[in-house]
């Protein structure tokens, strides 16, 4: 593709979905440095762009670490194209002068969508009697073992962002009583509060994880909150696989120290443990909350504005280095 005269360069390394789903919104605007696409290694192609690519709009593949910042001095702009940020390096960012924005809310409600379906999916075991019927068991084993009723079930919110709001304010609609934990309390809302991520599976049926991957979030669902939510307990996961201590919660499946999950993602994607895949009682799902065409859309739209107002040097629309 001929670049176009006089419009900002956006260099991308692997393009997300956003940009080849609609692809054409971002060239109207942008000429982009497409490395995917280029014969020379990455290392060769950034050289020769260092000090012209100012802005790079990233996914969760590509780490923005300071081995790539260091070999783009001219930078000032990182997009990220999901809501959580962990692949980059904000303080490292941060030393350089480089802002850093996210997809704000622009994903939310497909993502608790997701949640939702997934959490549904394991209590009333919608995938394990699909599979049922397929394979004829139906008619030759009887009726498939009972589920269990949403109404009035327990649910403890990890991280009440705009995905959780949006998760919690779709299963009140299913009668559950919601509770979460975060980084502080919302005095705004009438869910009951807590500090303590143990304290909170102590105290629920489930647990639907939302809050972002960071130091202190990795591995926080560990053995002692798995044990805490109990052999009747389940546990769903939008958020990001390392949040969970996976290997711990294998063998709580395993052993039916919880009772069963619900997973968009994983630890060491798109890798899984093959205790996950042979288990019933267990709902997969291959990292796919926001990947829904309005989603995407509404996504390529932000990115676009965050572009549009930094070649602008107007304010960021969703800065991310305070997450």
């Amino acid at each position: 593709m001929v670049p176009l005269p006089n419009l900002p360069e956006v260099l991308i390394i692997n393009p997300p979905p956003a940009f080849i789903s609609f692809e054409s919104y971002f060239t109207h605007k942008f000429n982009i440095l497409r490395a995917w696409e280029s014969p020379l290694p990455l290392d060769q192609y950034l050289t020769t762009h260092a000090q012209s690519a100012k802005a790079l709009l990233c996914r969760a593949l590509t780490p923005v670490n300071a081995d790539l910042l260091r070999q783009l001095p001219a930078l000032k702009l990182v997009v990220s194209v999901s809501t959580g940020a962990n692949h980059v390096d904000k303080a490292e960012c941060r030393r350089r002068g480089i802002a850093v924005t996210n997809a704000g809310n622009a994903y939310s409600e497909d993502v608790a969508d997701l949640a939702v379906g997934l959490f549904l999916d394991v209590n009333r075991k919608i995938s394990a009697a699909d599979w049922y019927v397929r394979r004829g068991l139906w008619s030759s084993e009887g009726d498939y073992p009972l589920g269990s009723k949403i109404g009035g079930k327990r649910v403890g919110i990890v991280g009440l962002g705009s995905i959780g709001y949006e998760v919690a304010k779709r299963l009140e609609a299913f009668g559950c009583i919601i509770s979460y934990s975060s980084r502080r309390e919302k005095p705004s809302l009438s869910y009951p509060f807590y500090s303590n991520v143990c304290e909170l599976a102590a105290n629920n049926d489930a647990l639907i994880i939302c809050c972002a991957l960071t130091d202190q979030t990795r591995h926080m669902i560990n053995k002692e909150v798995l044990s805490a939510l109990g052999k009747y307990g389940v546990v769903v996961n939008i958020g990001r696989g390392a949040i969970i201590d996976e290997k711990e919660m294998v063998k709580c499946l395993v052993n039916g120290e919880i009772r069963g999950a619900g997973l968009d993602v994983f630890e060491n994607e798109p890798h899984i443990p093959k205790e996950l895949v042979e288990m019933d009682n267990v709902v997969l799902s291959p990292h796919k909350g926001v990947y829904t065409l309005e989603s995407l859309k509404r996504g390529s739209e932000l990115m676009i504005a965050n572009l549009e107002a930094f070649f602008s040097n107007k304010p960021l629309v969703t800065p991310a280095m305070d997450d």
